[in-house]
């Protein structure tokens, strides 16, 4: 009888032993991270002559699935910076110069696609002339912005490759671009490197004149066509790993808001102006000097870098370090 009671005894410890065993190795065992699902991303726009394609976006004229895609405005690329360095978007237009240097900062991009190829031009008031860069010999350039833009880095290339050196025979003046319009148009400026719509609002009733198209110089520069990558769709590089899908889904209806406004000219412009209150007319004539296409990463790669490299060999201060290939959306 013993023999019985102390073999029941045994075989109850060796089931509570496994029960334990058991219950102990599934707690061991993690459980997978579930990525949180999406519904809602930001996109950084800047307000300027990029408001127009993303009028399709803006007016909900797209289709972006379950996925709600939010556009907020920025004005200064600190201010986008700021924005994206705080968590505050995951998606950020910008031209491309700036986002290589905000990628060598830290703040790690991924390009997705490019669509802003001609936008700058030189315009001179009325008595002044360009027939070369040595005209700008002790003269003021007004540029927007500020100290590596896009537009900063072309004129500083510009005046370096032709002897002469930036603020010292020729002075840059950083302005916004309303402001220098508004000083152009009253006579106070006699140069300026602008963006389109600023161009024509300037130059409208013959108070000056376009004498240079930076895309037709950066053609004679970099002997390719008569663009330039200047600003394209970024995501944050750790966003595109970890949501691939919902990428691939706001560059989908980025490209298709492009198409759209571009089909739809009166309508995007209405909306356009609800954030770029500029007329009309102004803008249509503004959209014949501008080139909005849409080249997806993959395609405008081998561009890209032509430009970077050129553009960092030209003037070297304003670009430092050239992205490397995890840059680009594959």
């Amino acid at each position: 009888m013993k023999k019985v009671v102390y073999m029941l005894l045994l075989a109850c410890i060796l089931v509570i032993s496994g029960c334990t065993g058991s219950s102990q190795q599934k707690a061991a065992t993690p459980a997978p991270i579930k990525t949180p699902v999406i519904s809602e991303v930001t996109v950084l726009n800047p307000i300027g002559p990029l408001v127009f394609p993303v009028a399709g976006l803006a007016g909900s004229k797209v289709d972006t699935g379950d996925l709600k895609i939010k556009l907020q405005y920025w004005k200064t690329g600190d201010e986008a910076i700021g924005l994206l360095s705080a968590g505050k978007a995951d998606f950020a237009v910008l031209p491309v110069v700036t986002a290589s240097n905000i990628n060598a900062s830290g703040i790690k991009l991924t390009l997705l696609g490019v669509h802003e190829w001609k936008v700058f031009y030189l315009i001179a008031a009325p008595g002044n002339t360009f027939t070369s860069w040595q005209d700008l010999k002790g003269k003021q350039v007004y540029i927007p912005v500020g100290k590596g833009s896009t537009i900063d880095l072309l004129l500083n290339a510009g005046l370096e490759n032709s002897g002469l050196k930036p603020n010292v025979d020729t002075r840059i003046v950083a302005a916004e671009p309303q402001e220098i319009v508004a000083l152009f148009k009253s006579g106070k400026v006699q140069y300026a490197a602008l963006p389109e719509p600023f161009v024509t609002l300037a130059t409208q009733g013959g108070k000056g004149q376009i004498v240079l198209d930076f895309q037709k110089y950066w053609a004679e520069l970099a002997g390719g066509p008569e663009r330039m990558p200047i600003a394209g769709l970024f995501v944050k590089s750790d966003f595109m790993q970890k949501h691939p899908a919902e990428t691939a889904r706001v560059a989908t209806a980025f490209k298709d808001s492009i198409g759209w406004s571009q089909q739809n000219v009166d309508d995007a412009l209405t909306i356009s102006a609800k954030t770029l209150p500029i007329p009309a007319p102004v803008m249509k004539t503004a959209l014949t000097r501008l080139e909005i296409t849409w080249i997806g990463s993959k395609s405008c790669q081998a561009e890209v870098k032509t430009f970077l490299t050129q553009m960092q060999k030209l003037y070297p201060e304003g670009l430092k370090k050239l992205p490397g290939e995890e840059f680009y959306a594959k």
